[in-house]
């Protein structure tokens, strides 16, 4: 989970926890809010039921907050690997709900999901760098010294794809995309 191998890897760890967590943190705001072209709780809850979902308001408000608060906290190089293992739960079960259409995101596919969440298992083994909020409270420090690295990496990892796949199989189910809930315009 320490790096520390110069300004350059420190600078690229960055700009990725940036691009990463901001695009993350921002599509969550858009699932909960109006902002930016966002549907809010209302949209967010049809389009779940519309894929498939149960749940109603919940999993809006679960995919919503968990997308803003490990998106901030990859930005801020915060509980890295926690970070981590959201953003590779939420994109997960993004990618499992656009497989059906194929891979490419143009079409709808699961190309772009797939690639957020890759890039969350790549910051979770690589960690935040050195300009993070990790190395200032000595997380890094610590996880290097104790030789725990690796071991929390792996649980990131695991836990956000093994915590995606069950939220997929409890919450989700197939007959529900035959025969979507129809939205009244109201939140459920």
């Amino acid at each position: 989970m320490e790096v520390g191998h110069g300004v350059g890897v420190d600078l690229g760890l960055l700009v990725l926890r940036l691009v990463l967590g901001g695009f993350v943190a921002a599509h969550g705001i858009q699932k909960l809010t109006y902002w930016w072209g966002g549907t809010g709780l209302a949209g967010s809850t049809a389009e779940f039921r519309a894929d498939g979902f149960m749940g109603g308001v919940w999993t809006a408000l679960l995919a919503g907050l968990t997308q803003v608060g490990a998106g901030a906290l990859l930005v801020l190089g915060l509980l890295t690997p926690a970070a981590a293992a959201g953003i590779i739960g939420v994109m997960t079960v993004a990618t499992t709900v656009k497989v059906r259409v194929g891979f490419w995101s143009q079409d709808g596919g699961f190309e772009y999901p797939l690639f957020l969440a890759l890039l969350g298992v790549g910051l979770s083994w690589t960690g935040p760098g050195g300009w993070s909020l990790d190395r200032v409270v000595g997380l890094t420090g610590y996880l290097a010294d104790h030789d725990v690295a690796t071991w929390v990496s792996l649980a990131a990892t695991v836990l956000g794809i093994g915590a995606a796949l069950l939220l997929r199989v409890v919450l989700h189910r197939d007959e529900l995309e035959q025969h979507p809930v129809p939205t009244t315009g109201g939140v459920a």
